[in-house]
């Protein structure tokens, strides 16, 4: 018969050209089915959407972060991932440092970049709105690895200065 094509020949993995891709291409995770057996840290809720258990994601983690109004995490650091926090809704404080001695805050629609190694908290700036953020690492894996420090009282304010961004305190 010619053009008709017999499924019961071989295996149907790859039956037609399409199918390769139907269940190793895009996958959407519903955002009422996040995983919440991730490492955690004390003070937030995090929830893996996209990992290597999950989705099969060899390079990066992503998911979702939030943290109670007037609450912190403890400090922690995430190895040799690189982390990025972008902020859905809430006022974020971070701090960062051998002795969480740097500041800086973020609202919606900002971004925040975390080094490999850098011990750091997250701190929900308002006493009344859950912070949300998404957050999303460089590898397929999660690692958080607490740590215990002795944070100064009073963190240096770090504005975002580069070639682009100047400091508003410095003169023209």
């Amino acid at each position: 018969m010619s053009g008709s094509h017999d499924h019961g020949a071989h295996d149907h993995q790859h039956d037609h050209p399409d199918d390769r891709w139907k269940h190793d291409g895009v996958r959407v995770i519903p955002g009422n089915q996040l995983d919440p057996n991730v490492p955690s840290t004390p003070g937030m809720d995090r929830k893996a959407a996209i990992n290597f258990a999950r989705v099969g994601a060899q390079k990066l983690w992503a998911g979702t972060v939030t943290i109670k109004p007037d609450a912190k995490t403890g400090a922690h650091h995430h190895g040799h991932l690189e982390s990025i926090i972008y902020v859905v809704k809430g006022k974020a404080r971070m701090r960062w440092g051998e002795k969480l001695q740097f500041t800086a805050e973020a609202g919606p629609g900002d971004f925040i970049f975390v080094p490999p190694y850098v011990p750091h908290q997250e701190i929900n700036a308002s006493p009344d709105e859950v912070l949300e953020c998404v957050l999303v690492r460089s590898d397929g894996e999660a690692v958080a690895i607490n740590i215990d420090i002795e944070p100064v009282e009073r963190p240096e304010t770090v504005l975002w200065v580069d070639p682009v961004h100047r400091d508003p305190n410095e003169g023209h």
